[in-house]
């Protein structure tokens, strides 16, 4: 999560309603989710890799069957729009070239600990991001943006093997209504709920203040339960909630802040050298020939057109940093039948936002 990391998923996976950093929430449809067999699973993901054509050939660690599942899943099993999805999340990795981007590009967006990864795994394998909405420092929509793109890349890099998902640790220090940008909300929505599905395992969130749980109560309707109960809430003087942390993370690791018994924190400079390791990782998992760089040219003209970059400044993407979020409409959920479109959700969300901050006005 970024300071405003919600998903679109978790309002159109935990998203913007949690600050515009967990905004992958999913939206309750018409119809239940579908349940398929190992063997029908694996037929479906055979299917996806045939619609994507060679493609999948020249980048065989992003078109794996675990990431196809997660695809998959992420459209209802339907083959079609999957494959749609990938290789839409494929061009913009030819675009935006996340695996690219380098501590020093961020480095500034990371001095306050608003966003880190934990040295440690949850008992799952799971990678842990830490989120502090309340520790925002910069105001740059592209630059949060591809801070949150950088921490995305290293924390499924530092995942188990046999893991595709993640742990979200959100603290609530210092948060207000006010650490809520809509902009960044949205832009945050497109990029993860587009390219991240399925990545969000778990997300805590940590003494989050009342007028949010009144917020994350609105919504609630609109969420599929399964997306519902990857959300936690956890308070520091409920021992109850505590036993949730007890269960999830080896208590001699996890940070006294959160109820652990160590007493390591974030500290800038320790985080800094961890960072240049993994971007030396990284480089040499580009260079090691898994796959064959890709180009434009690799897709159709009718998937590979783009619109024109916005001007160079926060209202929107250009040049390398460049993310066409307004010629990526015709791949929102109002495609799908039964499912309420993105904006749709955005609106439910913007609307319960509205109603949160009018009753802290009144209470305040």
């Amino acid at each position: 999560m970024h300071p405003t990391f919600f998903n679109r998923d978790l309002v159109c996976e935990l998203g913007p309603l949690i600050l515009g950093k967990m905004s992958s929430v999913k939206l309750q449809g018409r119809g239940r989710e579908k349940t398929l067999s190992h063997e029908e699973q694996q037929t479906k993901i055979n299917e996806v890799r045939q619609l994507i054509g060679p493609i999948a050939n020249k980048l065989p660690h992003f078109c794996s069957d675990a990431s196809i599942l997660r695809y998959l899943k992420a459209r209802n099993w339907n083959t079609k729009k999957a494959s749609k999805m990938l290789k839409e999340t494929l061009k913009w990795r030819v675009e935006y070239k996340p695996e690219r981007i380098r501590w020093e590009d961020v480095a500034h967006e990371a001095e306050t600990g608003k966003v880190y990864r934990c040295n440690y795994l949850d008992k799952y394998g799971r990678t842990v991001l830490v989120m502090r909405p309340g520790f925002q420092n910069t105001t740059s929509t592209r630059g949060q943006i591809k801070y949150l793109v950088y921490c995305m890349e290293n924390a499924i890099m530092n995942l188990a093997p046999d893991q595709e998902q993640m742990v979200w640790l959100i603290d609530f220090q210092g948060w207000t209504m006010g650490c809520v940008s809509v902009k960044v909300t949205r832009e945050t929505a497109h990029v993860l709920q587009d390219h991240y599905p399925e990545r969000l395992g778990l997300g805590i969130l940590y003494n989050p203040p009342k007028i949010f749980e009144s917020f994350w109560t609105m919504v609630k309707p609109f969420i599929e339960p399964r997306t519902y109960n990857k959300v936690k809430f956890v308070y520091s003087n409920d021992s109850a909630s505590q036993k949730i942390m007890q269960e999830i993370f080896d208590m001699d690791k996890l940070e006294s802040v959160f109820g652990g018994r160590s007493t390591v924190g974030f500290d800038y400079k320790e985080y800094s050298e961890r960072m240049r390791e993994d971007d030396k990782k990284m480089f040499d998992f580009i260079n090691s020939g898994c796959s064959t760089p890709l180009v434009l040219s690799d897709f159709p003209q009718s998937e590979s057109s783009v619109a024109e970059h916005g001007s160079d400044d926060d209202e929107g993407f250009s040049g390398d940093d460049g993310i066409d979020l307004e010629g990526t409409d015709d791949l929102s959920d109002e495609k799908i039948t039964g499912l309420p479109g993105c904006e749709d959700r955005a609106n439910v969300l913007t609307e319960a936002q509205e109603k949160v901050m009018q009753m802290s006005e009144k209470h305040g």
